[in-house]
């Protein structure tokens, strides 16, 4: 009877002492989520010409939704000498929302997009960076998705799609869709990469991996997105822009 009552306290101990430590694990794995998130800092890359209608909605809508999240964050406007004056707009909502969140640069003239994302990696103070749209295509809501699927399985790209299910493009005539069908269409021939939208620019890179341009990407994660027409102004998609696509392509398919 003795023994019987000795080990129903020992069964019991154990049983609280399991209690217990489920309790502190579970505790541990908050702190170390939370400490992740301090030491984690996003840069969000904003290239802007002729934006200065779009720009003061798409940095309230960043704002809102990190200050919501609770990652660190800041957002680089790159202005290539907007003649419609977004810089000076730029300047503007600094003086509210500080240069610690607002980080200016602008470069004078029109440069292009890439070497506007090249320059903007290099002000980057955080280790993560991402790259949309100035022009409200890109809606910031997905980005808080974007790092939540990064953290699944610590992917080096998440890349937003509008390809796959839940994803979808609103706003477009039948011209700008055939355009972006075809070009997806061609890469996934001539290069096939296994992604399912090579024509987008709203992504989430590890600094370290866009800054060897992708040559060392060894996993991605999508998250299907809407794509919203622009709100204001004008499209720059042009003949320029669609040569440099496929003298790019064909670059890529020679080499590779």
């Amino acid at each position: 009877m003795r023994d019987f009552f000795i080990a129903n306290n020992i069964s019991s101990c154990q049983g609280n002492i399991n209690y217990k430590t489920a309790a502190i694990l579970k505790r541990d794995k908050i702190l170390i989520h939370k400490t992740i998130m301090k030491k984690n800092k996003y840069s969000i890359l904003l290239p802007t010409y002729n934006e200065r209608e779009n720009l003061p909605i798409i940095i309230w809508l960043i704002c809102k939704y990190f200050d919501e999240s609770g990652f660190d964050y800041e957002v680089i406007v790159i202005d290539d000498g907007s003649p419609d004056g977004t810089f000076e707009v730029a300047k503007q909502l600094q003086e509210i929302y500080g240069k610690k969140r607002l980080v200016l640069c602008s470069r004078g003239k029109k440069l292009g997009l890439g070497s506007a994302y090249i320059f903007g990696i290099k002000q980057a103070s955080g280790n993560f960076i991402i790259i949309m749209d100035a022009d409200l295509s890109h809606h910031p809501k997905f980005i808080i998705e974007f790092i939540k699927k990064q953290e699944e399985k610590d992917y080096d790209i998440v890349s937003g799609t509008r390809y796959i299910n839940g994803g979808g493009v609103y706003g477009w005539d039948f011209k700008r869709k055939l355009i972006s069908r075809t070009a997806n269409y061609i890469t996934q021939v001539l290069l096939r990469p296994g992604a399912s939208d090579l024509t987008g620019s709203f992504r989430l890179y590890k600094k370290e991996v866009l800054n060897k341009l992708m040559e060392h990407c060894i996993t991605k994660g999508y998250v299907p997105i809407s794509f919203v027409d622009r709100v204001y102004g004008e499209s720059k998609l042009g003949g320029s822009e669609v040569y440099q696509f496929v003298k790019g392509l064909l670059y890529l398919f020679a080499t590779t």
